[in-house]
């Protein structure tokens, strides 16, 4: 064993320790952070303007605060961007991560000293937590990537703007500088095929221990591999033995990672944001990721399907019930207050407070109220590809409210097959047979002939990255929306269909 493999399995013995103090007491902990966040902000320009100094307790805060989105956010949000001080959080921001907004254009999310001091740590603990659990360390020796955006900020009175993944190549700690791949210069290219193509380069013949990166991004990069060099990717390289990954739900992509590396690897799931680092897979024989909650963030949760009626009841961690959808709802040091992420998410353990990522509360299909969410045709997919030879690359769904000729609507399924199925309808059916039993609304409406059976339509290879090479979103943090209520989606994907 090398010095930093057990200098790492030192240090992710300490962090275990550190980790499990907190997680005893869950609800002691969260409290101290909300009081903390609070009264550190009681000063600003929000606080002030909500009353922060006579805020006690959670039942104040509810009454004084309300829950907002962005653009609810924004015009706080544009004061710092003009240059106030002490707006949402005392003194400034130290980064703006820059992401792609809806209505307004792009958003500015802040990033302080403290929160970005929570990111990197979560990082890094969630890889502690895997060696400690394992006992394995030997990675740190070997090269790691990670697939992320640019580094390269712009400024802006003061504060630095970039994406949340450029923003924290500048925190890759010193001790693997010298492990971290690709290089500075690749790593600066805008252009996303000209950059995997480099990394293909940069990464074919090295010792690669740790790949990191959005699923459907590490795909084309595993892909580019074997294109190049006509090899598995866990026979070009023999030591990869850790995929760190997050954005996306792993699960619909794993069968087709699978067969690019050849042979099966331990995964980290992260549930990193812009507005925070919320949790990361601490365990490779528990399901979930555990939540965070000493990091600076004080969390609420809203019934999903209560989100949007009148008045909707905010819990905290002490309220809340397994196997429930969630949208959660977070108070942060970066000045974020009562924020809706926008992310809805599932507690399958109370001991410790473990989530799974269910969805987007504004991405669901219910044009018919069968209030379909991404957990649930995630979950069937992957089914279909187990119980059949499919492999599946991509895929969203949409409703088809219109389809004409007197035919009954129907949810479309637009997929890019790696390999299509041998049997098409019995792929479809398992698909079907999946979404009835995990949604008895849609059970009703199929069962009540409001719907009829899904279809499934055939993406042409590489379809997908066309259709995000023109909304300009080819790469870096951005991701293909899973399912929507409307056609947006699946009208962009026309021209690829086969």
């Amino acid at each position: 064993m090398s010095i930093k493999a057990f200098a790492a399995k030192l240090f992710a013995k300490r962090i275990a320790h550190k980790t499990a103090k907190w997680v005893k007491h869950p609800i002691q902990t969260q409290n101290k952070v909300f009081q903390e966040l609070v009264s550190q902000a009681s000063q600003t320009q929000f606080g002030v303007d909500h009353g922060f100094g006579t805020i006690i307790s959670h039942e104040d805060f509810v009454d004084k605060v309300p829950v907002r989105d962005y653009e609810e956010l924004k015009p706080y949000v544009q004061k710092i961007l003009d240059g106030q001080e002490s707006v949402l959080w005392p003194g400034k921001p130290i980064y703006f991560a820059k992401t792609s907004g809806t209505t307004s254009g792009a958003k500015y999310i802040p990033i302080t000293k403290g929160s970005i001091k929570h990111q990197v740590e979560a990082s890094r603990n969630a890889i502690l937590s895997y060696v400690h659990e394992t006992g394995n360390a030997d990675f740190v020796d070997g090269k790691m990537i990670f697939l992320q955006g640019s580094p390269i900020l712009e400024e802006k009175n003061g504060i630095k703007l970039g994406r949340l993944s450029g923003i924290s190549a500048h925190y890759v700690p010193n001790y693997l500088q010298k492990n971290r791949l690709p290089s500075w210069e690749t790593n600066c290219m805008e252009d996303w095929e000209a950059k995997v193509d480099k990394i293909v380069e940069e990464t074919e013949n090295e010792n690669m221990t740790v790949i990191a990166g959005i699923p459907s991004w590490v795909q084309m990069y595993f892909e580019k591999l074997n294109t190049k060099t006509g090899k598995k990717v866990g026979e070009l390289f023999k030591a990869f033995q850790l995929f760190i990954y997050g954005g996306v739900n792993y699960e619909p992509y794993r069968a087709k990672f699978e067969n690019l590396i050849g042979r099966k690897v331990d995964s980290i799931e992260l549930f990193p944001a812009s507005e925070g680092f919320f949790a990361y897979q601490d365990s490779q024989k528990e399901k979930g990721m555990l939540l965070l909650l000493d990091s600076g963030i004080f969390y609420e949760f809203i019934k999903a399907d209560e989100f949007f009626s009148e008045n909707p009841k905010r819990l905290t961690i002490a309220d809340v019930e397994l196997d429930v959808d969630y949208a959660m709802v977070i108070s942060t040091n970066a000045g974020l207050w009562a924020y809706n992420l926008g992310d809805t998410i599932r507690f399958i353990s109370k001991g410790p407070y473990r989530v799974i990522v269910s969805g987007r509360i504004k991405h669901f299909i219910s044009a018919f109220g069968e209030h379909v969410i991404a957990k649930e045709v995630e979950e069937a997919l992957r089914l279909a590809v187990e119980q059949t030879d499919a492999l599946v690359n991509e895929f969203t769904v949409a409703p088809q409210t219109d389809p004409g000729n007197g035919e009954l609507p129907y949810h479309e399924w637009f997929i890019e097959f790696e390999r299509q199925p041998s049997d098409t309808s019995k792929f479809c059916k398992i698909i079907e047979e999946s979404m009835k039993k995990q949604n008895s609304y849609y059970d009703d409406l199929i069962t009540g002939n409001i719907l009829q059976p899904l279809k499934v339509t055939p993406v042409q290879q590489g379809g997908f990255q066309d259709y995000m090479k023109t909304l300009g979103k080819l790469g870096g943090q951005n991701k293909v929306q899973r399912l929507s209520n409307d056609r947006k989606v699946a009208d962009g994907l026309e021209p690829f269909k086969i």
